[in-house]
């Protein structure tokens, strides 16, 4: 079974691709008054964190952030189809909580979440 850390390790590449090319286009400093940002997803099967630093480098790590700036409640599942179509009319039903921790958090989740299939 694959565990919520490669789940993660999937789509880091692309979301590293995707922030550091709007970090050099038109609206680059919008984006950038939102990096660092730490989200913590937490699954029945285990728990993972992606961090964004300033530069736009994605980085996944075991267990719970010391810091999020946002918490996902998630199910496997839910998370599993969501990470691998990205299309929420894909994603099987089940349970999500999402608590920001931050407001940079707050908005970035809001702006993000049709694109990771929650």
């Amino acid at each position: 079974m694959v565990s919520v850390e490669e789940l993660l390790r999937g789509i880091a590449p692309d979301a590293e691709r995707e922030i550091q090319q709007r970090l050099t286009g038109f609206l680059g400093g919008f984006v950038r008054a939102y990096l660092p940002q730490t989200w913590e997803f937490r699954t029945e099967e285990g728990t993972a964190s992606l961090a964004v630093d300033a530069a736009g480098h994605v980085t996944v790590q075991p267990g719970a952030a010391a810091a999020p700036d946002v918490t996902i409640e998630v199910g496997f599942e839910r998370l599993r189809t969501g990470l691998t179509t990205r299309r929420k009319e894909s994603t099987a039903p089940g349970p999500l909580n999402v608590i920001p921790h931050t407001a940079k958090g707050r908005t970035a989740f809001d702006y993000l979440r049709g694109r990771l299939g929650l």
